[in-house]
Formats: C-alpha cells, sequence, structure tokens
C-alpha cells in the first residue's frame, strides 16, 4: 500500500460508515483534495478523481461541495487560519519584537509543513476565479501586513535593527516558503533542527545588536497544522 492510500484509508472509512456526519466527511474530503493537489496538481485533479479516491460516487461529493474550487477556497481559508491564530498568539505576548519574529518562523515553519500551510504556498491561487482570488489574495496581504507590524514593533522596541519592514518580511517569508518544497519528514534533519538553524540565522540578520541568541526559546505552536478531522 502506498503511503498516500495509507493516509487516505480513515477517510474512506468514515464514508463507508452509514452515520451521517456530514461535518467528518466534510473535512475527509478536504484532507484527501488537498493531498492530490499538492501531489498532481489542482488543474490535473478532478472532481470524479477525488470522489475515486473516497470510494463515493460524484453525486455524493456534490453532497458536500458544489465544484473544486469551493474545495480550493476552503483549503486557502483553512491553511490562513492556522497562520492568523498563530499570529494572534504571537501578538498577545509581551516580548521584544526581535522573539516575536523568532516565534513567527518556528510558528510558521510548523504550518508550511503540514498540508494545509503547504498548499497556501504552493497551489497557485491564479486558477481561482476572479472572487475566489480576491479572497484569497486578501487573506494573504492582511497576514503579510501583521508580520510587517510585528517587524516594525521590533524596530521602535530597538530589538530589531533600522531597516524595510516590507522587504524584511518578504525576505523571511520567501525564505521559509522555500521549505513547502523541499522538505521532508523521513529526511536526515529532525524538524526542530532545522527550526533552529532558521531562528538563528535569520532572526541574526534583523537584530539590532548582530548575531545573537535569543533569550526564551522560539514559541512553541500550539495550533495543529495538519487539521485532524
Amino acid at each position: 500500500m502506498s503511503k498516500q492510500s495509507a493516509a487516505l484509508q480513515p477517510h474512506r472509512r468514515l464514508f463507508a460508515d452509514r452515520k451521517r456526519n456530514p461535518d467528518g466527511k466534510r473535512v475527509a474530503v478536504l484532507h484527501t483534495a488537498v493531498r492530490m493537489f499538492l501531489e498532481r496538481s489542482y488543474g490535473r485533479t478532478s472532481m470524479d478523481d477525488v470522489a475515486t479516491q473516497l470510494n463515493i460516487t460524484k453525486p455524493a461529493l456534490y453532497h458536500y461541495f458544489r465544484n473544486k474550487e469551493e474545495i480550493l477556497v476552503e483549503i486557502y481559508r483553512l491553511g490562513t487560519d492556522l497562520i492568523d491564530e498563530m499570529l494572534d498568539s504571537i501578538e498577545a505576548d509581551e516580548k521584544p519584537g526581535l522573539d516575536k519574529v523568532a516565534d513567527f518562523i518556528a510558528g510558521y515553519i510548523q504550518i508550511v509543513t503540514g498540508d494545509f500551510g503547504r498548499a497556501v504556498i504552493r497551489l497557485d491561487d491564479g486558477e481561482l476565479s476572479k472572487a475566489g482570488r480576491k479572497l484569497v489574495r486578501g487573506r494573504k496581504r492582511e497576514i503579510d501586513h501583521r508580520l510587517r507590524a510585528i517587524i516594525e514593533g521590533g524596530i521602535g522596541d530597538g530589538s530589531i535593527a533600522s531597516c524595510d519592514a516590507k522587504i524584511a518580511s518578504f525576505l523571511l517569508a520567501g525564505a521559509i516558503h522555500g521549505m513547502a518544497a523541499w522538505y521532508e519528514p523521513a529526511g536526515p534533519l529532525k524538524l526542530s533542527a532545522i527550526t533552529n538553524q532558521y531562528v538563528r540565522l535569520l532572526t541574526g540578520g534583523l537584530a539590532a545588536d548582530g548575531l545573537r541568541e535569543l533569550a526564551e526559546p522560539p514559541f512553541a505552536f500550539k495550533g495543529n497544522a495538519h487539521i485532524h478531522g
């Protein structure tokens, strides 16, 4: 049995159960679709393909989602909700701005190495309708603006060197986005070790006093990047 088939077995069993459980089955569709979109692309995955993976009929799938774009928009929403939840926790902490940036790096890495976070980074929102693109890109802009505000706060409190917050935001996000393409859970490096390197190197470039050790360990994100269903 392939890794994908093994991962999708619980979702197939959920649909085999005659209990209604519409919320659980809707989440099962999303788990199945996001894996398929990431592995074979959104454009090459049809509603028929998703239904086949779940061992249900196409009409049964339409009971949960009206079309493929609705599934993709919901996947983006779940991924960006995880990022927003992380940012809410970071913003609520009374810490210097540089430490908040460290928390963002650690939390964001956890999110983008999960299916829904990786989808936000890797799937092309250009394949959406105009309304869908507007919604998704609006969520992404909000996240970028919140990260810029954290950086600006660090410049204001003296923990981050004077810089263009927009460029710093793009640099941080771009460096982390690359992980969505190359990170493998079964690889030789543990995610914690990779995260520590990212935090040290990226915050070192922003620190007002140059490369330094953080006063506290990076933020431990309490959310779940994998969205249990």
